[in-house]
């Protein structure tokens, strides 16, 4: 018992130092993370952003305390700080694939190249984004599917996103004869173009005559429609402008073989 005591006497000096060295820092922590939260917040970044920078600067700050604190006692720290950057730097190497949609997860919350809401096209697939997160991006497609992609894949590739202007433009051709009359077909269009009111006055419509094609002359429509009325737009136009041309007796060619026998 008399060894035991004389331990504890010994001992009890560091071990208040080190509880009051950890007590500290903690409450220095808690006061450095209330202050980053308040100014994240004011910035209007994304919660999910928000989120994981506290989370990864607290751990870092308590790191830091437990270190300094086993450092105030006489612990040597550079063997411990040596072997925590090996930890690190195998865990790294072990999770690359990870951390780089960690990075890009962060890039996508900070740089906002689209936002929750937003309609994207990438890679063939279109519909809105869902949400973000640190290491994926969920999007919800038009025809009902959620797609979850890597947040590495968006920040490498090119991504095209519908929703951040306030217009598009749709871009449409047709192909009619060589017989047919080019002044009527463009005013047949623009009539059509006026009929719908989803389509944008301002940019107006334009009806061009683009290439000389071998069966056939091509025309270009170029008309402009808010983001969430592209698809309703396209598809009016793709079934009304047959519909029309079938009706004033437009001819819309298509590749065909006639083939002769001698009998």
């Amino acid at each position: 018992m008399d060894k035991i005591n004389e331990f504890l006497i010994k001992c009890m000096p560091n071990v208040l130092l080190l509880a009051a060295v950890l007590v500290i820092g903690f409450i220095i922590v808690k006061i450095i993370i209330k202050l980053i939260k308040k100014v994240l917040t004011k910035t209007n970044m994304e919660h999910t952003a928000v989120t994981f920078i506290i989370s990864l600067v607290k751990v870092l700050l308590y790191l830091v305390v437990a270190i300094t604190a086993l450092a105030t006692i006489g612990v040597n720290v550079a063997s411990l700080i040596t072997a925590v950057g090996a930890a690190a730097l195998t865990a790294g190497l072990a999770l690359q694939d990870s951390l780089s949609n960690v990075a890009s997860g962060l890039t996508i919350l900070l740089s906002k190249p689209f936002v929750a809401g937003d309609i994207l096209e990438f890679e063939g697939i279109t519909g809105s984004v869902e949400n973000i997160k640190i290491f994926f991006t969920t999007i919800h497609t038009l025809d009902n599917k959620r797609v979850t992609i890597p947040n590495s894949r968006l920040t490498s590739n090119n991504v095209v996103n519908c929703t951040m202007v306030d217009k598009r433009r749709i871009d449409l051709k047709y192909t009619i004869s060589y017989n047919d009359n080019i002044s009527k077909v463009k005013e047949l269009l623009y009539t059509l173009i006026s009929q719908n009111q989803m389509i944008l006055k301002d940019p107006g419509p334009s009806v061009y005559v683009g290439e000389h094609l071998e069966n056939g002359i091509e025309i270009i429509v170029f008309i402009w429609a808010d983001p969430d009325d592209y698809y309703d737009v396209y598809y009016y136009m793709q079934e009304n402008v047959k519909l029309l041309f079938d009706k004033n007796g437009i001819t819309i060619p298509y590749p065909h073989v006639v083939v002769k026998t001698d009998k």
